[in-house]
């Protein structure tokens, strides 16, 4: 293992040399490092791994997608719209947060205070935008 450390560092090296490191993207900037404090240390690696690849976990879009709900909710009673419209975002909204809850308990996190922490987070992130 200390064969191959030293060769990546020597290729490393010789690639700095050569001036293969200049102008990449980014360069000269800080590194822009994301808060994962809230994470618990356990799902750190999986949840950056899934957002990498641009998935987001299931809990995470059904929440989105109640908050899109009560905007729409919002806006109706604003606006005045008809009353059908606004039993359907009501049912609509009702079905999600029914789902979120059926999710997190089977996923056994409904009452873990590190998640719940970490998830209002989110919430209110997803609400401020």
């Amino acid at each position: 293992m200390a064969d191959l450390n030293w060769l990546a560092e020597q290729r490393i090296q010789e690639a700095m040399r050569n001036g293969e490191f200049q102008d990449l993207a980014g360069h000269g900037k800080p590194l822009e490092l994301e808060d994962l404090s809230r994470v618990p240390e356990e799902l750190r690696m999986s949840y950056k791994l899934l957002k990498n690849a641009g998935v987001v976990p299931e809990e995470l879009s059904l929440r989105a997608e109640c908050v899109t709900l009560q905007e729409l909710l919002m806006a109706c009673h604003n606006e005045g719209e008809g009353d059908q419209q606004s039993k359907e975002l009501k049912r609509k909204l009702s079905l999600k947060k029914l789902r979120l809850q059926q999710l997190l308990e089977q996923r056994g996190i409904h009452n873990s205070a590190v998640f719940t922490e970490y998830g209002d987070s989110i919430w209110g992130k997803i609400e401020r935008e």
